[in-house]
């Protein structure tokens, strides 16, 4: 009867651990869905703004961007690994940690530091590279203004001369059950090709499109950052709702198992019990 007892432990244990991921898909299931609606609302609005900028600065002569646009020779790279402060969420965190570590081996011989954007990246990460800062409670209050603090500061990080360059590493989201990991350039600002420039018309800028563009370049890099945060903060619900959605499944069977070989134990015990009873009858009849 002790391996009965050990099943029943067993069916025990997997179901309480059901019950946990089960909760957890619902919880997940909850934020996905706000989260979704935030970036979902946000991205044609980014998308515009990215669009206007390089309308205006291709219909420009000279260099108008400034600081934000110095080309030059790369020797120290910063990178920004935007991951999640919780784990339980698949290969959500793994994607962005292996991108993230190929980028830095792609700069052989460059001085190459991480800028972490949450706790699990930022755990991983310092084991094997140089990491220079870490926000991981950005999350406990993730709005544009708390976003656009971290912007000023990678801005000033490069416009000062201390980084040649920075790139941002991030899940992309696409739906619950799929995220792309992307990597975006920050800084510099990349210089728009003529045959993507969108035609400016006749119009009338007021003030001249030199500090329009001056105005816009600061609030775009606030938006690409705030985009790239809110899309990963609804992949990593997306990941994690279909990663418990996955271990209830797998729970759910792995104690279906359990109770048909409890039950098949069961028998064999009271098979066995029965057989010893009969047999000992009949010693007593013979």
């Amino acid at each position: 009867m002790a391996n009965l007892k050990e099943i029943r432990n067993r069916i025990t244990s997997v179901s309480s651990t059901m019950q946990i991921t089960s909760a957890m898909k619902m919880v997940s299931a909850a934020k996905l869905k706000k989260a979704q609606d935030a970036i979902t609302a946000m991205r044609p609005y980014a998308e515009k703004l990215t669009e206007l900028l390089q309308s205006l600065s291709a219909t420009m002569d000279g260099e108008v961007g400034g600081d934000f646009t110095a080309q030059r020779e790369i020797n120290k790279v910063l990178v920004v690994a935007v991951t999640s402060n919780r784990g339980l969420c698949g290969a959500f965190n793994t994607n962005v940690i292996k991108q993230t570590k190929a980028i830095a081996d792609s700069y052989a011989g460059k001085q190459v530091d991480i800028f972490s954007i949450g706790k699990k990246g930022g755990d991983v990460l310092k084991k094997t590279n140089n990491v220079v800062a870490s926000h991981n409670s950005i999350y406990d209050n993730l709005t544009f203004d708390a976003v656009a603090e971290i912007a000023n500061e990678l801005t000033e990080m490069f416009t000062s001369g201390e980084y040649d360059k920075i790139e941002i590493v991030y899940n992309q989201f696409k739906n619950a059950a799929t995220q792309i990991v992307q990597t975006e350039q920050f800084l510099p600002l990349a210089p728009v090709a003529s045959e993507t420039a969108v035609a400016a018309g006749d119009y009338l800028f007021e003030p001249s499109k030199e500090e329009i563009v001056l105005t816009l370049i600061p609030k775009s890099l606030k938006t690409q950052l705030y985009k790239a945060i809110r899309d990963s903060f609804a992949s990593e619900h997306g990941a994690r709702m279909t990663a418990m959605h996955k271990a209830t499944d797998n729970a759910t069977e792995l104690r279906d198992q359990l109770k048909l070989t409890y039950n098949k134990a069961r028998q064999a015990a009271i098979t066995n019990e029965i057989l010893e009873i009969v047999g000992g009858a009949e010693a007593l009849n013979g």
